[in-house]
């Protein structure tokens, strides 16, 4: 049986997460068009610098430019937002989201440690003209200060402006799932920025008949809870995600950057803490309620690839290309 969604069915549900987007879109002549943009995700409404949470990374396939994934691996936690964009724009959306953390944060790389931002990516240069690097550190300052709790703008928008999933437009999806426990109730968001897929692979619909030009992509999936998780469990839920992937029909391509990051917002890691050891309650690994958080994660990822395409438009892009709205 399905779990039930959250009230927005997206990942704000997940108590504390913030979700903030900018878009470019225009034309600048009969070949180029910028259409792209940068999506900010912030895990809790606080410091994520002094109060980082528990964290982990998925390489379902490892055709990608992210950054950051090898520290949040080898330490288990996230102190920066996550942060979407094209590829060609990894490092401006560093820069910029660097500038708003050393402003948010004076004693980074002085009286405190660096600081590891975690940026993702898909390459959207069909519709955008990526070489033409529209995408600004501005941008990404932009996109974190528009992060909001409020129900996400979807389809294409942010990251996902230029995105193209299963031949059909596709970009920024997201849903939710909650789990109702005697102990109080958990909530699972997974947002995706969606790449990737052929039309013949599509499971959900029958577009096998439907001519593509389209090339295949990536794609990101971020995974939320407020359910009391510490790393390796995350790992855990990040590799579900494969299932929901699957779910809509990908084969996980060769040449597609397909990458889930996982985070739990039950507990904050405090940066400055001088004590010998921490203390936190964890949800044991062994209990059913860790099957129903896989559950959550499978389910959700598959509705949020769903609804990258049901809530894009379709997009004219550079070269005046078109790439349609999905028949969903």
């Amino acid at each position: 049986m399905k779990l039930p969604s959250g009230k927005h069915n997206d990942i704000t549900d997940v108590p504390g997460v913030r979700v903030g987007h900018v878009t470019l879109y225009e034309k600048l002549n009969d070949v180029d068009t910028v259409c792209t943009g940068v999506t900010a995700i912030l895990p809790h409404g606080g410091n994520l610098f002094t109060n980082k949470i528990p964290a982990a990374s998925h390489i379902i396939n490892g055709f990608g430019k992210t950054t950051g994934l090898i520290q949040v691996d080898e330490l288990g936690f996230l102190e920066s937002p996550i942060m979407l964009t094209n590829t060609f724009s990894v490092g401006t959306v560093l820069q910029g989201t660097l500038s708003y953390m050393l402003d948010k944060n004076p004693a980074i790389g002085d009286t405190a440690s660096s600081l590891n931002i975690v940026v993702g990516e898909c390459n959207d240069s069909y519709l955008n003209s990526m070489r033409l690097q529209a995408v600004k550190p501005e941008h990404a300052i932009q996109a974190i200060e528009n992060a909001s709790n409020e129900p996400i703008k979807q389809g294409a928008v942010g990251a996902g402006k230029g995105m193209i999933c299963y031949g059909y437009k596709g970009g920024i999806g997201s849903a939710s799932r909650v789990i109702l426990d005697e102990d109080g109730d958990y909530t699972v968001g997974v947002l995706v920025l969606s790449n990737f897929g052929k039309r013949e692979q599509a499971l959900f619909a029958d577009w096998s008949s439907v001519k593509q030009k389209t090339p295949d992509g990536s794609i990101m999936i971020i995974i939320g809870t407020d359910a009391p998780l510490y790393d390796r469990q995350l790992k855990r839920l990040a590799k579900r995600a494969t299932a929901g992937l699957a779910r809509t029909g990908s084969v996980i391509a060769n040449g597609s950057g397909d990458i889930a990051i996982a985070f739990s917002n039950a507990n904050l890691e405090q940066h400055t803490q001088d004590c010998k050891f921490d203390s936190f309650t964890y949800v044991r690994d062994a209990h059913p309620l860790m099957e129903k958080l896989f559950q959550a994660v499978v389910e959700s990822t598959e509705d949020a690839i769903i609804h990258s395409l049901k809530y894009a438009k379709a997009t004219k892009g550079r070269k005046g290309r078109i790439v349609e709205k999905a028949p969903l």
